[in-house]
């Protein structure tokens, strides 16, 4: 049986790809906006849980594949006290998803951004210059989806599950 490949690249902002066999595509994380939880009035992105188990749940169909064929590789959260906000939202999103696939019964692992870019894409890149490499790496292994990742100005989620899937061809 083949196997889906699940990236996750962590956060509100970040995109999920999803590849296997001939398959493959991605998708913005979904998310939903909310009032903050703070005494100060402002709002906060949060994973829409129902919908990304939805996304996973129909590519796991779409690919008759079980939680037992299936893998997720989930970028580890920036943590930096220093950016406290962006720190909790990079939290909360990972707990969202973890919930989700769990839930699942899918089995997860981490993998620091770094890992997965010096796989695949050019060394000595850095700041800005690593989300245009990443658009430009993406289309070229994926032309078919270069439209969505010109539109998210990034493939992380996509070059997340194709670095999985390489590590375990």
């Amino acid at each position: 049986m083949r196997e889906l490949y699940i990236g996750c690249d962590n956060g509100v902002t970040g995109t999920i790809g999803f590849i296997s066999g001939t398959y493959s595509t991605m998708y913005k994380t979904p998310v939903k906006l909310e009032q903050s939880y703070t005494k100060k009035k402002q709002n906060i992105s949060r994973v829409q849980v129902g919908a990304l188990r939805g996304m996973i749940q129909g590519a796991m169909e779409d690919n008759d594949v079980t939680a037992q064929h299936t893998r997720v590789m989930i970028e580890r959260p920036m943590v930096n006290p220093g950016r406290f906000k962006a720190t909790l939202s990079a939290m909360r999103a990972l707990e969202a998803t973890l919930n989700v696939v769990e839930l699942l019964g899918i089995g997860y692992e981490y993998c620091d951004s770094k890992e997965w870019q010096k796989a695949l894409l050019p060394q000595g890149i850095k700041g800005e210059e690593l989300k245009k490499a990443s658009a430009d790496i993406g289309k070229r292994l994926y032309p078919h989806l270069s439209s969505q990742i010109g539109k998210h100005k990034d493939a992380d989620g996509l070059l997340i599950s194709h670095f999985l899937m390489l590590k375990y061809k």
